[in-house]
């Protein structure tokens, strides 16, 4: 997945910026951002803070790290299983 340009503060002063009466139109041809990409980020990171989007990014590298441990475990789990049932 490509990175984005932006890092999530500038993303939600951009927000921010167009909550307080900036045009749209005007605020996606100063940061050359698309309307696509506005309209995403509105949705993902719409009334959040700063500290929201921070905890928000910490919450999913923990979640990505639990599931890759549950992975890790029901594999070991499905392997530790099958020798169980050829020695039987």
């Amino acid at each position: 997945m490509r990175k984005s340009k932006f890092s999530e503060t500038q993303i939600v002063e951009i927000l921010r910026a167009s909550e307080s009466g900036v045009p749209v139109a005007d605020l996606l041809r100063k940061h050359g951002i698309s309307k696509a990409t506005f309209f995403k980020w509105r949705s993902k990171y719409g009334g959040a803070s700063v500290s929201d989007v921070k905890r928000l990014r910490e919450l999913e590298a923990e979640n990505a790290k639990l599931k890759r441990m549950y992975a890790d475990l029901a594999l070991e789990n499905a392997a530790i299983k099958d020798v169980l049932n050829r020695k039987w």
